[in-house]
């Protein structure tokens, strides 16, 4: 079993709390992310999405005036580095996200993407097919 900590990403985006929510989509589209991390004087409070965004454009409401406090989710769904790939995907699936933050402790360390794991559960099924194949013609 494959511990995630090759995936996790370390240059993550934050956005303080009373960012407005079209700030999180400008820098989501401009570095290519599905998320941002919300932090109050430091700390992480909270993670903003897509499906966040997308929940207030639904909801007819004016990204640049809903501060992102009122539309993140606070419910902190955390790993560690030294979790497995199987136990971040049924966290995953149990809390119906696709980012989880990555803790080592207390301190913030990272973030960890759906497509980051699926890509770890290609690399190991590619090594694994090579060894096989290895041993079958060796």
């Amino acid at each position: 079993m494959t511990d995630i900590s090759p995936k996790v990403e370390r240059m993550v985006a934050i956005l303080d709390e009373n960012k407005n929510v079209l700030d999180a989509a400008a820098l989501m589209v401009s570095k290519y992310i599905g998320s941002v991390v919300v932090t109050r004087a430091s700390a992480v409070t909270g993670i903003f999405t897509e499906r966040d965004l997308m929940r207030v454009v639904a909801e007819r409401k004016n990204p640049a005036e809903i501060k992102l406090k009122d539309v993140m989710r606070t419910e902190l769904v955390r790993v560690s580095m030294g979790d497995t790939v199987e136990h971040s995907l049924a966290l995953m699936r149990t809390n119906r996200c696709r980012h989880l933050l990555v803790f080592e402790g207390d301190e913030f360390v990272g973030i960890v993407s759906l497509r980051d794991l699926a890509m770890l559960m290609l690399e190991e099924k590619e090594v694994l097919i090579g060894q096989l194949t290895q041993y079958i013609t060796g």
